[in-house]
């Protein structure tokens, strides 16, 4: 078995594409995991704008910041649900903005899409390894490594399927939703019995040192700002309905309800519990840094067995959230280049029914992500959201314009589903703006300034594509004036089998043929020594037309550029021909034997493809070893 059968599986077949659909359990891990995973990230970002009141007064504040997001995440919920509905195809942020709002917003839209992806595959990534290195400190130095060694292996599990993919991730889903379920149930049951103030079993941190006398608006407009990152991957169902069987919109709807529900339960239960224990975020830059999990699991449980499993269960958890960005960005990126707003190559689809190159384009961009940024989660955090809200706000806007154009439907209806989605675009585009305004000194500047700088990407790759058109299109019949032999250029070193092979096919094209022999002027023309024996002779006894001999001496002992010279001017003295170059090539076995032979040839087709008219056409004459 082949070793890229054994890492990514084996082909499908078109007609297999039915069995890589997917249900509800496998849908949750796919799809749900960046946004479940955020409860383990989401209250941290908030509470660590909160460190200069100090623990006493910060974590009073935690709560309410949590609310109010849960607040907008249940009206993205709703909104959601509705796109679901009207595009059971697939209503990702790009295809709704662009059908009801036009270009332009799509390409607002896809630009800010493509961003957030590429940050929810290094913010997971980097939170799971925060979460490792929580529990194991001395990891600490090699976070950046740990980082690109998950992304590695988070590529590799991507290129099996999504049906292999969503199987490899239901265990670890569930293990790190029991965990901190049981994590929130036992410190509540606790926080009861205790009369509301708990004990924690394990001595937490030295307190804070409060800074701050009181939270003022804009601290608390920072802290709401950073939470809104638990936010991020809500839309990531509405782009991947077509992953699921049939019905596949309801499968779809049924499958975000549980995320959002059970995220609804890890958010408020991961403020509340730490606002009933005292615990405050630490600053990530402190030399013992522990994450806000870490320190609320060891205040519940103490740093037993179970610390080391739901630590695991979050580490893994984190670390696989990055596969709701490999689900979606493939699918993202294949619907622009469909419009050819990016390269064709994104439609096309790989050995495991998968479309590869978007897996390829995600993996590499996520990795640069996270050298520039030495992988740390809260250097990341600012660009996050932006993206996000940007394309809810876009998506929800959009989805007003629908349902206003749908005549066919009770005005009832219509009136409700246009107000749900306008609530939707009216409190995602107010976050956007907070989130914005908040973090833009802190790195979201970088977002702001990427996604205009994508647009025009986009559209010089859709106006190269254009112009490719209108030069390739004819509608006229097949033009059969003047149609005449073109002249066969053939760059000989030796005689040997693969010259022969070549020039035999050139007798077939033509009756005029040039080989050109460049040679030193100190060297000895062993061509010009054999070339009536193995050449001009057996052509005379058949009568046949005698190739011309071209010898061109290099006093420097180049080689390409005599070539490209004398082809060019052959072709410059013959405007009414063609110039067919025919290339001798070896093909080795081995890709490693490439290095072992010269690639004159392969420099010498390049040159004439950017140097060269349309009038010279280069064919490959290869011998395979």
């Amino acid at each position: 078995m082949a070793i890229s059968d054994v890492l990514f599986g084996k082909p499908l077949a078109t007609s297999e594409e039915r069995g890589e659909h997917i249900g509800i359990a496998a849908g949750i891990p796919i799809f749900g995991l960046d946004a479940l995973t955020s409860a383990a990230y989401g209250p941290e970002a908030a509470m660590t704008l909160l460190i200069p009141l100090g623990a006493a007064l910060g974590v009073t504040y935690i709560v309410p910041i949590i609310s109010a997001i849960l607040v907008l995440l249940v009206i993205v919920f709703f909104s959601y649900r509705q796109t679901i509905a009207a595009y059971p195809n697939g209503g990702g942020s790009y295809t709704v903005a662009t059908e009801n709002l036009g270009n332009n917003a799509g390409l607002l839209a896809a630009a800010a899409l493509m961003i957030d992806y590429i940050l929810t595959a290094a913010v997971g990534i980097s939170a799971g390894v925060t979460a490792l290195t929580s529990a194991v400190p001395s990891l600490q130095p090699h976070t950046l490594l740990l980082c690109l060694f998950i992304l590695m292996i988070l590529a590799i599990i991507n290129m099996r399927g999504v049906k292999d993919t969503g199987t490899a991730f239901i265990a670890p889903t569930f293990l790190f939703i029991g965990t901190l379920l049981t994590l929130i149930v036992v410190g509540v049951y606790k926080t009861i019995l205790s009369g509301g103030h708990p004990h924690s079993i394990e001595p937490l941190p030295p307190e804070i040192p409060q800074t701050v006398k009181y939270l003022g608006y804009w601290m608390l407009i920072k802290a709401f700002s950073s939470g809104c990152a638990a936010m991020t991957g809500v839309e990531a169902v509405s782009n991947g309905v077509m992953a699921f069987g049939e019905p596949r919109a309801r499968k779809a709807q049924i499958t975000l309800s549980i995320i959002v529900v059970i995220l609804i339960v890890l958010l408020f239960g991961t403020a509340w519990l730490a606002r009933a224990y005292g615990i405050m975020a630490m600053s990530p830059d402190e030399p013992n840094f522990q994450s806000l999990l870490s320190l609320l699991v060891q205040a519940v449980f103490g740093r037993g067995w179970f610390y080391y499993t739901t630590m695991g269960s979050v580490l893994l958890a984190l670390a696989l959230s990055a596969n709701t960005a490999f689900a979606d960005f493939p699918r993202l990126t294949r619907a622009i280049a469909i419009h050819d707003y990016l390269p064709h190559v994104f439609i096309l689809r790989g050995r495991r029914l998968l479309f590869s190159h978007g897996i390829y384009a995600l993996t590499g961009l996520t990795a640069v992500i996270l050298i520039l940024f030495d992988g740390v989660t809260d250097r990341l955090i600012p660009l996050y959201a932006i993206g996000a809200f940007l394309a809810f706000t876009l998506s929800q806007a959009g989805m007003v314009v629908h349902w206003k154009n749908q005549h066919g439907e009770h005005k009832g209806g219509r009136v409700w589903h246009m107000f749900v989605n306008g609530v939707g675009a009216g409190a995602t585009g107010l976050t956007l703006i907070v989130v914005l305004v908040a973090k833009f000194m802190a790195g979201a500047w970088v977002t702001a300034l990427l996604v205009p700088t994508l647009i025009l990407i986009m559209y010089s790759v859709k106006k190269h594509y254009t112009r490719v058109h209108a030069e390739m299109v004819d509608r006229t019949p097949i033009n059969l004036e003047n149609l005449t032999q073109p002249i066969v250029v053939i760059p000989m070193a030796h005689w040997d089998r693969i010259t022969e092979k070549a020039l035999r096919f050139g007798l077939l094209l033509s009756k005029e043929i040039k080989v050109v022999h460049v040679h030193s002027e100190d060297d000895p023309d062993e061509l010009a020594g054999c070339w009536d024996e193995m050449v001009l002779d057996p052509l005379k006894e058949k009568g046949m037309q005698e190739p011309e001999l071209v010898r061109i001496a290099s006093s420097y002992r180049f080689i390409i550029a005599p070539l490209m010279e004398y082809i060019l001017t052959l072709e410059r003295d013959n405007p009414d021909r063609k110039v067919a170059v025919l290339l001798p090539e070896l093909v080795v076995k081995h890709w490693w034997e490439n290095a072992l032979h010269g690639q004159r040839v392969q420099l010498l087709k390049l040159l004439l493809l950017l140097r060269a008219k349309q009038r010279v056409v280069v064919v490959n004459i290869p011998w395979y070893l």
